[in-house]
């Protein structure tokens, strides 16, 4: 009698435990791949995310970050989004630019006056309604758009008008738009992966590259480039996109939960790169980098000629549609 109490008891709890299982069942994990390294704020706040994501679904989900390219380079980690390999990640607007052309209008050379006229395009009606368009050719959904800073020209040879840049061999992404700002001041654009720029700048592969304060001091740039000229060129940003096989996946409210958590996060690293281009131009110069401020104007002026060019990927309306933004 005393083994039939027993074997029921265990009965009873194994039934118990099968019953309760998915109560208390893994979360499933997200993965969010990019290419910048795990100190930027791009990195810090997309990991704090996690516990973000995990609050708002009540344990479902949460994240796993993947920095400094360890999942693939930029064009490797959008083609895993359709394919499910990532779940999430950060690119550039000129990437994501290659399924639906017309949004990478806001990646192009002196396409906004300042940081206000891009706050209110991410905002606007307009870039809604291109994320939508980009959705529907790609099948992935972008949540959110993450300031990513002004990019400016570092180089080895004092650059202080267009004139200056003719003929200097810079790298850019790898992504046709990159292009318009050095050929319309007559340098020579050369795509290299991100994560081989460093050691392209060191060994004379190329003379010059081109990024936000944030970047040049993250990729440790300074390291082989004696000047920075403040161009000013792209106000740059980052989309924060997520797959279609995950996006479709997940329930309509996990759908805004994961939404939410992402938006704060754009906020949380737009809000850190602000303050550290305001801080970094006195670091590099008390690193002995000699950082140059210099008239934008022939600058612009030379490249807004090439915005609606063959190059562009957008129509004259969408074009004025964006510049009519204020």
């Amino acid at each position: 009698m005393k083994n039939n109490k027993l074997a029921l008891a265990a009965l009873a709890s194994t039934m118990l435990v099968a019953v309760s299982g998915p109560a208390f069942s893994a979360p499933q994990t997200l993965k969010w791949a990019h290419v910048y390294e795990a100190s930027e704020p791009y990195h810090t706040c997309a990991v704090a995310a996690s516990d973000l994501l995990s609050e708002a679904t009540d344990g479902r989900y949460n994240i796993e970050v993947f920095p400094a390219s360890s999942l693939g380079k930029e064009v490797d980690i959008n083609e895993g989004l359709g394919l499910g390999t990532v779940d999430i990640i950060y690119t550039g607007q000129l990437f994501a630019g290659r399924s639906y052309g017309p949004i990478a209008i806001g990646g192009a050379p002196y396409m906004f006056r300042d940081y206000d006229h891009w706050d209110k395009y991410r905002k606007s009606d307009l870039f809604n309604e291109m994320a939508k368009a980009y959705e529907d050719a790609s099948g992935n959904h972008i949540t959110s758009m993450t300031y990513y800073g002004q990019r400016h020209a570092t180089s080895n040879v004092e650059i202080k008008t267009p004139e200056d840049m003719k003929g200097l061999k810079i790298r850019v992404p790898n992504a046709p738009l990159y292009m318009m700002f050095p050929r319309a001041v007559g340098a020579n654009p050369t795509p290299i992966a991100f994560a081989e720029v460093y050691l392209a700048l060191q060994q004379g592969t190329v003379d010059a590259q081109e990024n936000p304060l944030p970047t040049i001091q993250a990729k440790k740039f300074y390291e082989v480039q004696k000047y920075i000229t403040l161009t000013g060129h792209i106000s740059d940003a980052l989309m924060t996109i997520v797959g279609g096989p995950t996006w479709g996946s997940l329930s309509a409210e996990d759908q805004t939960a994961l939404e939410g958590v992402l938006d704060q996060t754009a906020e949380c690293a737009s809000e850190q790169i602000i303050q550290k281009e305001k801080e970094l131009v006195q670091w590099f110069r008390d690193n002995g980098v000699t950082v140059n401020e210099v008239d934008r104007t022939p600058f612009r002026e030379a490249t807004m000629k090439l915005h609606n060019g063959a190059d562009a990927t957008w129509d004259q309306a969408t074009y004025d549609r964006l510049q009519a933004i204020e």
